[in-house]
């Protein structure tokens, strides 16, 4: 009797950074334990347009990878503290619309906080950085490590995300 080969298991994964100027974003895949980086980018927005307009492009160019990509899960960064009161509560907003674009989009959704995203990519909670870009061009297998910030930052949540599911499934 001939065996059936295993199908492989595939999990394609929409990491996003989230900003109001600049959304980085990042799309992996997990094929047979190894990470294989898809597409990533950034949304810029303008500074001149109502705080209205900003967030719907947001919504509307993550609405364009999500049809584009077709990820079955996304990993969104968490707030932490901010110094600036102004800043946080522009980023609370772009991350509320990019939250709500996920759920309508019926893409599961999970949110993890800088600390663990590095500790889930460099092993160190506190690593700076330029030890998680490093990593991130490393893991990904990818020339140059991936510009903006927030484009690395997003590859990194989709990298964290897929450890947790490995870790999670193992439990």
């Amino acid at each position: 009797m001939k065996k059936t080969p295993k199908k492989p298991s595939i999990i394609r994964v929409l990491g996003i950074d989230p900003g109001t100027a600049t959304v980085g974003w990042g799309i992996v895949e997990e094929r047979d334990g190894n990470f294989v980086p898809v597409a990533f980018g950034h949304i810029s927005t303008n500074q001149k347009d109502s705080e209205e307009a900003r967030l719907e492009e947001i919504s509307a160019d993550i609405k364009n990878i999500i049809k584009k990509h077709k990820p079955q899960e996304a990993a969104v960064e968490q707030l932490f503290f901010f110094k600036n009161q102004k800043t946080i509560i522009q980023i609370g907003q772009a991350r509320g619309a990019i939250l709500l674009t996920l759920a309508q989009k019926d893409v599961s959704i999970a949110s993890y906080t800088p600390l663990q995203v590095k500790q889930s990519v460099t092993g160190y909670g506190k690593a700076e950085k330029k030890q998680v870009q490093a990593m991130i061009k490393n893991i990904l297998k990818l020339k140059n490590i991936p510009k903006p910030d927030d484009t690395a930052d997003a590859l990194a949540l989709a990298i964290c995300h897929i450890n947790s599911r490995k870790l999670n499934s193992l439990k």
